[in-house]
């Protein structure tokens, strides 16, 4: 029967399947970082055992990890102590560490090392416990985030126990406009369907304007699957994929590159093969997001005005509506147009890879940022921020009156002071706008990067497409 891109990978992953009972599933990537693995390397030694494939395990420095100087002390404490761990748990374990000491060079955010690594590959099983693993089935991989308990389980076994899910299809016809961008595509499928829309599936986005768009554009979409509420969401392999991949330190070489490239091209969803549920967004009619709650579903065009809860039938989602707009101080009905900011970030797994910073140097080159907005560029691994460097791109940046840090998490969950006050407003790339995700009482408007370049020019809320002499042909 024809296969959809999921259920071919995960059939072929399979190592036991009881009736009833969860798959046993093989894991060919595991990815971790100092915050979720020091229980379940523990959890090893106390058992006296050792990983069972810690060729198979790659470990970074990522959430903890300061962004201001590497010359500095860390003065998070937890930090300082989760990154000590880390080293010694990668050099006991025998797994390759990219963190402060060794292999610096390619010390990143673990969803952008990943792929520009070459870890990452299509038909791959990928975890690492961190919920926007998703973003690495950009590449036509099943990826998806765990909890550190099934992190101690894939160091053991290098297999999971697993539920398997249903597969929907995110279908994106037409073209995007200047100035929308792939944060904007996901950003206006939750806002359309809810955080919950993806609960018990896997999502498979296909249509035109996905198939336009790059691979790190892909990986941002790919990236908030678990937003919208999915286990993990992926693109099925194509020529921009195989590009991409090509030449990478782990990539297949010579006789194996081919081999493995034909095998990728047999990944797609046969024609034919059935979906449990379809959602659709039209690209041809999508202007550039922005949310004004506390979840990343709320989320309206930039030109639009914030929803009134007493336009909302269901109680339960209007007093939800009601909660956020009273901790975002906003108002029923008011534009989010002009509304003044404090801080600007751009930066985390979302929107951290040198397209992305591209993107923000053409709106912000030859401006100064407002003198109200601090502004933050954190890229999101060594090699972004080289090859940035390279390109002139910091330049750009810090002429403009921005900051410009060492790779890191970051403000996208507050840590080491790289935070919001509490009252202030931010626009942020990262994926969350939860109540204190960026700092105790901050409030998180999440957007693009042009979005949120075009706001750190102005001091408010600002439609990059308004912006006079914008390069527009520049910006996509």
């Amino acid at each position: 029967m024809p296969q959809t891109l999921f259920e071919k990978i995960w059939n072929a992953h399979v190592v036991a399947q009881d009736p009833g009972s969860p798959a046993v599933l093989y894991i060919d990537l595991h990815l971790v970082h100092e915050v979720t693995s020091p229980q379940a390397f523990e959890g090893l030694r106390k058992r006296g055992i050792q990983a069972r494939r810690p060729d198979r395990t790659f470990a970074t420095m990522d959430h903890g990890i300061p962004t201001y100087s590497r010359d500095l002390p860390i003065m998070d404490e937890m930090a300082a102590k989760q990154i000590a761990q880390l080293e010694k748990n990668a050099a006991d374990f025998n797994i390759t560490l990219y963190g402060l000491r060794q292999n610096i060079e390619k010390q990143g955010i673990v969803h952008v090392i990943g792929p520009e690594l070459g870890l990452t590959q299509p038909g791959m099983t990928i975890v690492c416990g961190d919920s926007h693993t998703s973003t690495h089935g950009a590449f036509g991989a099943l990826a998806f985030g765990i909890g550190t308990s099934e992190v101690e389980m894939v160091l053991s076994t290098q297999c999971l126990l697993q539920r398997k899910p249903g597969t929907a299809q995110v279908r994106v016809d037409g073209a995007l406009q200047k100035g929308v961008g792939a944060k904007d595509i996901i950003l206006g499928i939750i806002a359309k369907y809810g955080i919950g829309a993806g609960t018990g599936f896997v999502f498979e986005y296909t249509g035109a304007a996905i198939r336009r768009l790059s691979m790190e554009e892909r990986m941002t979409v790919c990236n908030m699957s678990i937003e919208g509420g999915a286990r993990a969401g992926m693109i099925a392999p194509d020529d921009a994929t195989f590009e991409y991949i090509a030449g990478r330190e782990f990539a297949p070489k010579g006789a194996d590159w081919d081999k493995a490239v034909s095998a990728w091209r047999n990944l797609p969803s046969d024609e034919g093969a059935r979906y449990d549920a379809t959602f659709t967004l039209d690209a041809d009619a999508l202007e550039p997001m922005i949310t004004y709650g506390t979840n990343p579903g709320m989320g309206i065009g930039i030109t639009g005005r914030v929803p009134d809860p007493a336009q909302i039938g269901d109680l339960s989602q209007r007093n939800a509506l009601t909660k956020a707009l009273g901790y975002m101080a906003l108002q029923p009905n008011q534009p989010l147009l002009g509304q003044a900011i404090d801080v600007v970030f751009i930066g985390s797994c979302t929107n951290s890879r040198i397209s992305d910073l591209r993107d923000a140097a053409a709106v912000l080159k030859g401006r100064r940022v407002s003198p109200t907005v601090r502004v933050m560029v954190v890229p999101g691994s060594a090699q972004v921020k080289k090859q940035a460097e390279a390109e002139g791109l910091d330049r750009v940046f810090t002429e403009a009156g921005a900051e410009w840090r060492e790779a890191g998490c970051s403000m996208c969950i507050a840590m080491n002071g790289d935070q919001l006050q509490p009252g202030q407003y931010a626009i942020s790339t990262s994926n969350r706008n939860f109540e204190g995700r960026q700092g105790k009482g901050g409030r998180t408007f999440l957007a693009s990067p042009l979005t949120a370049a075009a706001s750190a020019v102005t001091g408010v809320v600002t439609d990059v497409r308004t912006l006079l002499g914008v390069p527009f042909g520049m910006l996509r």
